[in-house]
């Protein structure tokens, strides 16, 4: 707390605490931060500088889900949460790359149970490669490091 002087008739000055806050040096650290990050906030939002073309074009459709197509450790194949028989695949890959708006198909997230045979995903990823479903993704989980 500051102390300032204080005199009365006839007497010294003497020191008493003042009731006053001095904000002059709090304002000067806000402008100090304010000015480094007003330089700052623009280098860290801009990559390579480039001049973009204006388009007419609309925005792209990035809401759209993926479909996840699931092999259990019995072989079962579903799609979604329903279970698909395996000469109906085909059927039903096809049904789903002719409703895709856009080329190569939805996104596809393959997953599988690592017990399941490596032919059987692969006889999978044929249907979906043959049907023109071609933005495959293999799901996993995060291992241990220890081979």
């Amino acid at each position: 707390m500051a102390m300032g002087p204080i005199a009365g008739p006839g007497r010294r000055a003497r020191r008493t605490a003042m009731a006053e806050i001095n904000v002059t040096p709090l304002v000067d650290v806000m402008l100090v931060l304010l000015i480094i990050f007003m330089v700052t906030a623009p280098l860290l939002v801009t990559g390579v500088p480039v001049d973009l073309p204006e388009s007419k074009a609309g925005a792209l459709d990035q809401e759209q889900e993926p479909v996840q197509i699931t092999l259990d450790a019995q072989g079962s194949i579903f799609i979604g949460e329903e279970q698909v028989d395996p000469n109906q695949l085909a059927t039903r890959l096809g049904r789903i790359a002719q409703s895709a708006t856009e080329e190569g198909g939805p996104r596809i997230f393959l997953r599988a149970d690592s017990t399941l045979d490596y032919g059987r995903v692969m006889q999978v990823m044929g249907e979906l490669n043959q049907v023109g479903l071609r933005k495959v993704a293999l799901v996993s989980t995060q291992g241990s490091d220890t081979p």
